[in-house]
């Protein structure tokens, strides 16, 4: 049998208003008395009016460079390391929490979460996405413990930009079909994939019930239960598809898309989540799936996540440029090779993607 690393959850998780007044308490029951936090400027405007002084913990404060890089990686594992810090305390979105992860790995001490943006699944899980000092992909990496503590105060997720929320449920959105697309056709899952396969499926059906009053939270400025079901989703449901169940539960085709995408400058302003959720009606394509297609797209357009590559800011759209983004697409080390729907070449990607534009407008011409 195929070998499966589990990594289910951090070691302990709440999502409360007002649990930050609880951290001091927390820190000391895990024998921690000196912490340093790391931050960005955007980070720590959104949680400074809530978060606790300290009595008893001594703290410093570290700003970060805006990446995850190697070099503020090995910046701050060394001020750990002179300081003899005994935890990190990442305050941010997913490059400062993934920094934050990978630091104490290097040092291994405990980190502790507090996101600020409910746009990824970065807080659960024990992997960090490394780039280099341009913003560069270089590499993610997979660590043998997860965070100590997360800690979600939803009313700092709430002052968040409502883009970045719509791009984070584009996002969260994919983990469905990108793990659908893999594990259909086990027979035989294991109990982790089995795990991981329900909580994908209930990635696009909380999405589907809860997705437009999370929305309409973030525009009245109030926390409703649509809310915090999209938040502990695309946070904590969309962590435990990778956390169970592995390889299997990570990306396919419409990260694969995304990173296509990336050779078109026209696209470089939208958000990560925005490019995979165009990324997830391409795969689709791919898939033969057309009444899904046709089934999302009314959500698409409620919620403002982008249906063409108009949609995205592509003004003009020819053979070249979708060549260009199918080439890319289909790199020999894209994760689009694990979809089970035999060779996929860039010429099929490049047909997918005319087919779904050609349909999308004559809908839009016969509307």
């Amino acid at each position: 049998m195929e070998t499966f690393s589990v990594h289910g959850a951090p070691s302990e998780y709440i999502l409360q208003e007002g649990i930050l007044n609880e951290l001091e308490p927390m820190l000391i029951e895990r024998g921690i008395q000196k912490v340093l936090i790391v931050h960005g400027q955007k980070s720590w405007q959104a949680a400074m009016t809530f978060f606790p002084a300290f009595t008893s913990v001594t703290s410093q404060s570290y700003i970060y460079s805006g990446e995850c890089s190697l070099s503020q990686i090995n910046f701050i594992a060394a001020l750990v390391n002179t300081n003899e810090y005994d935890a990190v305390i990442g305050i941010g979105g997913g490059k400062v929490l993934d920094l934050v992860k990978s630091a104490c790995h290097v040092t291994h001490k405990q980190a502790i979460l507090i996101p600020t943006l409910a746009s990824n699944c970065s807080p659960w899980t024990p992997v960090s996405v490394i780039y280099d000092d341009a913003g560069t992909f270089i590499r993610f990496d997979i660590y043998p413990t997860s965070a100590s503590l997360v800690l979600v105060e939803p009313r700092i997720l709430l002052q968040a930009p409502v883009n970045l929320l719509i791009a984070g449920i584009g996002d969260t959105l994919a983990k469905w079909y990108e793990a659908d697309v893999q594990m259909a056709v086990i027979s035989n899952k294991p109990v982790a994939l089995q795990i991981s396969h329900y909580t994908a499926k209930q990635c696009k059906d909380v999405i589907m019930k809860h997705a437009k009053g999370a929305i309409q939270a973030v525009t009245t400025g109030f926390v409703n239960d649509d809310f915090i079901q999209i938040t502990e989703t695309i946070i904590m449901l969309a962590g435990m598809v990778g956390g169970f169940g592995d390889h299997y539960g990570r990306i396919a085709g419409a990260h694969s898309i995304h990173n296509g995408l990336t050779v078109l400058e026209e696209t470089h302003h939208a958000l990560h989540g925005e490019k995979v959720a165009y990324g997830i009606l391409v795969q689709l394509v791919l898939e033969n799936k057309w009444s899904e297609i046709d089934s999302l797209l009314p959500i698409y357009r409620e919620l403002g996540l982008p249906c063409t590559l108009h949609d995205l800011g592509v003004t003009i759209l020819n053979k070249q440029i979708i060549a260009d983004v199918a080439g890319k697409a289909t790199s020999l080390e894209e994760s689009i090779h694990v979809m089970p729907i035999g060779a996929i070449t860039k010429e099929r990607v490049a047909e997918a993607i005319t087919s779904l534009e050609n349909k999308l407008a004559l809908e839009k011409e016969l509307a």
